[in-house]
């Protein structure tokens, strides 16, 4: 490695760890001041908060990686240009892609971590996260005398072999809305579709309320049998209001590879908006490393052809970074809202954000290089 190279990220390196411990401080203390009555009066011991916050690290690292990647860069190469350095090191006849070459390569390896991390520890510590909240911080209902909020667009894998999709549940009064049921046998075919428009818990069974109930012969796939229409029916279904509570579908806590797996026990479910918004999770998370590598790339351009004193040149990466920062959430929030509307294929929602900067910054790069 060259020694430019080097000295540049040295540079990036220091910023960035920075950055990532910074954000990491405020997001503790944040959610600190939002669960301090939660921790007082569940007396929650401090290795059990130690083990809750350390739960946390794998998510905070991904969420927050990207802006900390962007201001490492934009800081080092602002403050080579307030200096004069990027001068020096143009005339020594370097073009961009060699200036740039500590970054671009720094966010390709960031890229990689946040999909090694993404995949193989953010399930398993979303799930340790949420055992040690429901189990030893979270006060209860009755505790706090006030409603759980209402849940959409709810699936869930349940006893018998059965899919649940559920477009609302309400935990207060024990009510669901929009129900369809697959069921499978023990080799996955299809046996049983149930749909029904509402239903309610009794105490003891769930009472559904418009209900059509459709056998499948599992000798001929896909191919309907009986169908058994009932204005009220008492359903043979085990779980109860609080096992949808406790088993509901996390994404955060599936990869990629297991989340296609999900997907793809519901394909013939006929429960299209669910499906399509679980393929839209799908994609974000496959084009989530992405955003590193082009980001940086976006920026880049632009910080190079600034130049001033150093306080200038601070603040000038600073704006940079929260401007490239904020557009970049703000059109891949847009894309991923497109994509479960049904504006967009699944598909391609998830890479809205990217390509438009991706594009941004090439063309900047060509016109300014």
């Amino acid at each position: 490695m060259r020694i430019i190279d080097r000295y540049i990220l040295k540079s990036i390196l220091s910023i960035f760890f920075g950055m990532v411990i910074t954000f990491a401080f405020l997001f503790i203390l944040i959610d600190t001041f939002g669960n301090i009555q939660d921790f007082i009066e569940k007396h929650v011991p401090w290795t059990v908060i130690g083990q809750y916050y350390l739960s946390f690290l794998p998510m905070i690292i991904v969420n927050t990686s990207t802006m900390a990647c962007l201001m490492a860069t934009l800081f080092t190469y602002s403050n080579l240009s307030s200096h004069n350095e990027i001068v020096a090191i143009r005339t020594s006849g370097m073009n961009f892609w060699q200036v740039t070459r500590p970054a671009l390569i720094f966010s390709l390896v960031v890229s990689a971590a946040v999909l090694l991390v993404n995949e193989c520890f953010v399930p398993q510590s979303s799930l340790v996260n949420q055992q040690i909240r429901e189990n030893q911080i979270k006060v209860t209902v009755s505790e706090k005398k006030k409603g759980i909020p209402i849940i959409k667009n709810f699936t869930l894998y349940g006893l018998k072999n059965r899919l649940y999709f559920i477009d609302t549940f309400d935990p207060n009064t024990n009510t669901i809305v929009g129900i369809s049921i697959i069921g499978h046998d023990r080799n996955q075919n299809l046996i049983e579709k149930i749909v029904a428009l509402k239903g309610e818990w009794t105490g003891i069974a769930w009472k559904f309320h418009n209900c059509q109930i459709t056998a499948y012969n599992s000798a001929l796939p896909n191919m309907p049998g009986e169908v058994k229409v009932y204005p009220e029916k008492l359903m043979d279904i085990k779980e109860t209001p609080k096992d949808f509570l406790r088993q509901r579908l996390d994404v955060t806590a599936m990869n990629i590879r297991q989340l296609n797996d999900y997907i793809g026990r519901f394909s013939d479910s006929g429960a299209i908006r669910t499906v399509n918004n679980l393929r839209v999770d799908l994609f974000e998370k496959i084009a989530l490393p992405l955003r590193n590598i082009v980001i940086v790339l976006a920026g880049l351009p632009f910080v190079l052809t600034s130049a001033g004193k150093r306080k200038a040149a601070t603040f000038t990466s600073i704006g940079l970074a929260l401007i490239i920062g904020f557009l970049y959430y703000v059109l891949d929030a847009v894309g991923l809202a497109l994509g479960k509307g049904g504006g967009l294929p699944p598909w391609s929602c998830a890479f809205v954000a990217p390509v438009i900067f991706l594009t941004i910054g090439l063309t900047a790069i060509k016109s300014k290089y």
